[in-house]
């Protein structure tokens, strides 16, 4: 590449020898001097390894694949491959290399095929370079990440998921609104016109969202009902209060995974699709794709964990006295998942199957009140902790700055049309 470089520096020497040995008549000083300068191209990297000459190969990691046989194939010195088995597990650890994770390979353009470098992306943040030279090299990564705010409005025009995703925004928001309100709002019966506001904080790496760190705040007008989520912390964690203080958060959570369609509700009396007979449904059935990740409700103490002929895989767990809930047809259950173990509230414990008596993947999901099945989602559950005196004049603070911002949203123009679920 040529570019031109202006020579002022040699200009002021030229100046300056002038001013030495003055001539002895005025004469028009030499104008500024220009002059190409050849500067070699600055190398082009990408993840600081030089890509010059050298071909780059990018791909995921395939199921049941390890990272020692993929090496092979991009033949990488058996040396290397052992020092690459034997790092610290505080380093890298082998064992958590991941199907569908990104990789990048980097080797020689020419015939060899030399590998010059194998970089592992776990996630959108961290990434691992391993280069490959004598000894192998290891650099342990991590890209910048931005928290950008942002405020969004809409109307519902049949369900939620569809009018946010309308707006370009991941389910990720969408399944947070639905845990903070879904004990206030029956979100299989929103109604078209139906008006939120949202104030939201999003995770960035290199301007791609990668996640919701935080809900600031949330307006949500429904069946002409006003609701607000005032986020607040009162020394155990960010919890979400109405505008009088009361929390929104109840013992257990309402739905045991990310909201979806509910195929079958609670009924003392339905036509079973694989016996073909009327029969009592104890449960709700939720909907979704085999391999959906299921969650406990609240914290607990696994009390069974198996198999049966009607049940498939499933979980039982106690959370207290009163409360018990079990989780069916499972695909597979949580590894660790068995009985005696404790479970925090939303922790994985298993995946949406089809086994058993089922006839589709779906999550049927039962709950006992003192010991009698119940209705899981028309339970009443005593809710967390208000606001306490001692905060209340700072969460009204905290209130009144959110409900000015959240009003001072423009409300979106138009119903926002989109598909049932």
């Amino acid at each position: 590449m040529q570019k031109v470089i202006v020579g002022s520096i040699c200009g002021f020497l030229m100046l300056g020898l002038f001013s030495v040995n003055p001539p002895e008549q005025s004469e028009a000083q030499p104008a500024a001097v220009y002059f190409p300068v050849s500067i070699p191209n600055a190398p082009v990297t990408r993840y600081g390894v030089p890509i010059d000459n050298n071909l780059v190969i990018e791909d995921k990691i395939k199921p049941n694949q390890f990272l020692s046989d993929l090496w092979r194939q991009f033949n990488v010195p058996a040396a290397l491959i052992n020092q690459m088995a034997s790092l610290p597990r505080s380093v890298f650890d082998v064992r958590k290399v991941a199907p569908d994770k990104k990789y990048t390979f980097i080797c020689s353009a020419d015939s060899l095929r030399t590998p010059k470098a194998f970089i592992y992306e776990p996630n959108p943040v961290d990434y691992i370079v391993f280069r490959f030279d004598e000894s192998l090299w290891v650099d342990v990564c991590q890209r910048e990440v931005q928290v950008i705010e942002k405020e969004i409005s809409g109307v519902i025009g049949t369900t939620l998921f569809h009018t946010i995703a309308q707006l370009g925004i991941s389910y990720e928001l969408t399944n947070r609104f639905v845990d903070i309100f879904a004990w206030q709002v029956d979100f299989q019966r929103l109604q078209r016109g139906d008006e939120f506001k949202l104030i939201y904080e999003e995770l960035q790496v290199e301007g791609r969202p990668i996640a919701i760190q935080k809900i600031s705040g949330i307006y949500f007008n429904h069946s002409n009902n006003p609701y607000y989520a005032i986020p607040f912390d009162q020394g155990e964690g960010l919890n979400y209060f109405d505008e009088s203080g009361n929390s929104l958060r109840k013992a257990l959570l309402k739905y045991p995974i990310e909201f979806t369609r509910i195929s079958s509700r609670y009924s003392g009396k339905r036509f079973h699709p694989v016996l073909k007979v009327n029969r009592p449904h104890l449960g709700t059935d939720f909907a979704a794709p085999t391999g959906t990740p299921i969650r406990s409700v609240g914290d607990g103490i696994v009390e069974e964990a198996g198999y049966t002929s009607n049940n498939g895989n499933y979980v039982k767990i106690r959370h207290n006295s009163t409360y018990t809930t079990q989780y069916l047809h499972m695909s597979k259950i949580a590894p660790g998942i068995q009985r005696g173990v404790r479970v925090k509230q939303a922790q994985w414990i298993g995946n949406v199957g089809s086994t058993g008596l089922a006839t589709g993947p779906h999550l049927c999901y039962r709950f006992w009140k003192n010991g009698k099945q119940v209705d899981a989602l028309k339970v009443e559950l005593p809710p967390s902790q208000p606001i306490q005196a001692v905060n209340r004049v700072q969460f009204d603070e905290v209130k009144t700055k959110i409900m000015i911002r959240l009003q001072a949203i423009p409300s979106a123009s138009q119903v926002i049309l989109a598909s049932a679920l």
